[in-house]
């Protein structure tokens, strides 16, 4: 096999792996309703069957990049591969919501692997303009995938069933793990002689909770004992990791990067992109379905045009890319993403969805650039033997931001959504508002016993809710524009190649 064509084939296998598991964060929302009828599940199993796959990931993607920095990117990527596809045939055959929701969390660990050593693996392999048509073609995956859950969600479910939202990731894993073996080099960093348990302790600990907390906050209440008490726990095992990593002769997670200000930038608009507009595709869909009646397939259709820009962008723009400045690449793919969040606000309890379309297309472009960019400063401002913790850092921040936002929106737009329905029957109707947080309009009519106006009342809550969490939404990707904007440098990049000495490898046949 030619040097290129492994390369290449190696990016293939990447890419394949990055859809499979980046599409399983929505695929599964537009099933639930028939996974609650098949499974006799309650809501809270429902809402576990999402955040047990959410949860594994946040947590350790940081710890796979470790992990894969000592042991190979190879290896751990090809574990998290295997784990993957066993834990989507466990939810394929599941009999009981407990026994899907412990194999989506398993499906969290492969993917976590393989999320975290992704990055790494395209950046072991190309450099130059060869990897800015690679990291294109990864930001390219990984926007189509955001948005074409929902969609590719709503066709399975409505033509073959639920259990084939999961059966569709057996070949796909299969054929990823033959061109792994065949055409990946396994690169290790030989300076990482010892991992670092106390880093990866602490950190895994301080994440769980963190993201546990958001996931609970919602029914238990923001306020409630137990959730400030988990907030100050996290806070508290989060400030020991930080000692920990100060004292640390090789720690996972350099601290000496928050000196470097485009480090700092690159992961704060991570974080803002996954909290402010990753986090409102699900609402988004819910928008489209629970409001204005569309089925799981004809919802997702409508989700086209930011399906197809945020994949065809990135390998449009890597052309120009190289020759504009960093910081305005991913500050002005994060603005013009705002710009079509804030188009959104457009809806109305009257609209229809052509109200969305202006907005879809803005984020679907801002998306395409912003993914793309994001992968090449957050490979580019570290040592490439230290790839492996990039790849981690980065995706950590992406995940993390998506728990939070989701979490967090989810939060407000249910408060949003009851105040509402407060003010228009001026006393509060908790059951109908929180029906139509849940189920949506339809759903609460049904629920409302005879209550008068109902529908439209509804229908001006739902929107409401949606105009609030746009808000909020916007202002965190405005953010990380300025982010962008003000931090990322030119002279923080890493331009030198790695030495023989700092980078070891092995065929792709020694250790398959």
């Amino acid at each position: 096999m030619r040097q290129l064509d492994r390369r290449w084939l190696t990016l293939i296998a990447v890419c394949g792996a990055t859809f499979m598991l980046l599409v399983d964060v929505t695929i599964v929302q537009v099933a639930l309703p028939t996974i609650q009828r098949r499974l006799g599940a309650n809501f809270s199993d429902l809402q576990w069957v999402i955040d047990a796959y959410a949860l594994a990931l946040a947590t350790l993607i940081l710890t796979w990049g470790s992990l894969a920095d000592r042991f190979g990117r190879k290896r751990v990527f090809l574990m998290g591969l295997g784990v993957f596809t066993v834990a989507s045939f466990l939810c394929g055959v599941s009999t009981s919501a407990t026994f899907l929701i412990w194999s989506r969390a398993l499906q969290g660990v492969g993917g976590a692997a393989m999320f975290a050593t992704g990055l790494a693996l395209i950046g072991q392999e190309f450099h130059g303009a060869e990897r800015g048509r690679a990291i294109a073609a990864w930001g390219a995956t990984v926007g189509a995938a955001t948005a074409v859950g929902p969609l590719v969600g709503g066709v399975l479910t409505s033509g073959l069933g639920w259990r084939w939202i999961f059966f569709v990731n057996l070949p796909i894993g299969v054929l990823t793990v033959w061109l792994a073996v065949k055409t990946m080099v396994n690169v290790t960093d030989g300076s990482a002689a010892r991992l670092d348990w106390a880093g990866l302790a602490t950190f895994s600990t301080s994440m769980f909770l963190l993201v546990y907390s958001l996931i609970r906050a919602n029914s238990d209440g923001w306020t409630s004992s137990t959730i400030v008490t988990l907030w100050v726990c996290a806070a508290l095992v989060m400030a020991l990791f930080l000692v920990v990593e100060h004292f640390q002769k090789r720690p996972m997670f350099d601290l000496s990067l928050f000196r470097r200000p485009s480090f700092v930038g690159v992961s704060l608009a991570t974080l803002a992109i996954g909290a402010g507009m990753f986090a409102m595709y699900p609402y988004i869909t819910f928008y489209l379905q629970n409001n204005l009646g569309y089925s799981p397939l004809q919802g997702g259709l409508r989700l086209l045009p930011s399906t197809v820009l945020s994949f065809a962008v990135p390998i449009w723009f890597h052309r120009h890319a190289d020759r504009i400045a960093p910081r305005l690449v991913l500050g002005g793919g994060m603005a013009i993403t705002a710009v079509g969040m804030l188009t959104m606000l457009a809806m109305s309890a009257s609209s229809t969805w052509l109200v969305l379309v202006p907005g879809l297309l803005l984020t679907g472009l801002g998306i395409g650039i912003v993914n793309p960019a994001i992968a090449k400063i957050g490979l580019g401002v570290v040592a490439p033997e230290r790839s492996g913790m990039a790849s981690g850092i980065s995706n950590t921040f992406r995940t993390g931001g998506l728990a939070i936002g989701v979490a967090a929106l989810g939060a407000l737009f249910e408060r949003k959504v009851a105040s509402s329905l407060a003010v228009a029957y001026h006393h509060p109707v908790p059951k109908v508002s929180t029906t139509v947080s849940e189920s949506g309009v339809a759903a609460a009519v049904k629920a409302s016993h005879g209550l008068a106006g109902v529908a439209r009342n509804a229908h001006i809550a739902f929107v409401s809710g949606m105009h609030l969490i746009l808000v909020i939404g916007t202002f965190a990707v405005a953010l990380g524009a300025v982010a962008g904007f003000a931090m990322v440098r030119h002279r923080d990049f890493q331009t030198a190649p790695a030495t023989p000495t700092s980078l070891t490898s092995t065929t792709p046949t020694a250790h398959a």
